[in-house]
């Protein structure tokens, strides 16, 4: 499966949630990390074919090397058997620096391409991993949100009860002292 499509599951699964207040949504913490584990074990499979592309064009670069080599050695052992026919050993080395120079041309192209086309795959792999990073923290923080808001209301409850169970318990003197007080006056 290539990250592309995990990322398009990934997104529609987001896309899905299940909406809360405030523009928010619920997602499964288990199928985000779901996801990334499937992007974690394609990405191998890409950075694969980038690989492939960049021996392809080294492939291609010792190929022409070797026939430019070839092209030398057999331009020299020539050399000897046509020392009185000097303009053809100029030739022949003319002819076979001019193939080293076309093939080492072709090579450095073949190697800008693969670097190019590594590069852009990288580079959107890179950015739609930000993006899938970005909801996943973003729903984190949802989550969070609303476990620290569903928190305070029953901590502020709490706090009420425990103020109201010592006023209660500082009552009774206070009450009992000034009805013996208000009883005193009276008689």
């Amino acid at each position: 499966m290539s990250v592309y499509r995990v990322l398009d599951k990934l997104e529609a699964y987001v896309r899905e949630g299940t909406w809360l207040p405030a523009g928010y949504r619920i997602l499964s913490e288990e199928r985000l990390a779901e996801f990334v584990e499937k992007i974690r074990a394609t990405l191998p499979e890409e950075v694969g074919r980038a690989k492939i592309i960049t021996k392809d064009h080294e492939r291609v670069l010792r190929a022409a090397q070797e026939k430019a080599q070839a092209l030398v050695d057999e331009a020299a052992s020539k050399h000897d058997e046509m020392l009185d026919q000097h303009e053809i050993v100029q030739r022949a080395r003319r002819t076979a620096d001019a193939i080293m120079r076309d093939a080492q041309e072709r090579a450095q192209k073949v190697k800008e391409g693969a670097d190019h086309y590594a590069s852009s795959v990288l580079g959107e792999m890179e950015a739609r991993l930000s993006g899938a990073l970005g909801a996943v923290r973003k729903g984190r923080e949802t989550l969070t949100e609303a476990s620290a808001r569903n928190a305070a209301p029953q901590l502020a409850e709490a706090v009420a009860k425990s103020k109201r169970a010592a006023f209660d318990q500082e009552q009774p003197e206070a009450v009992t002292a000034e009805t013996a007080t208000l009883e005193a006056v009276e008689t």
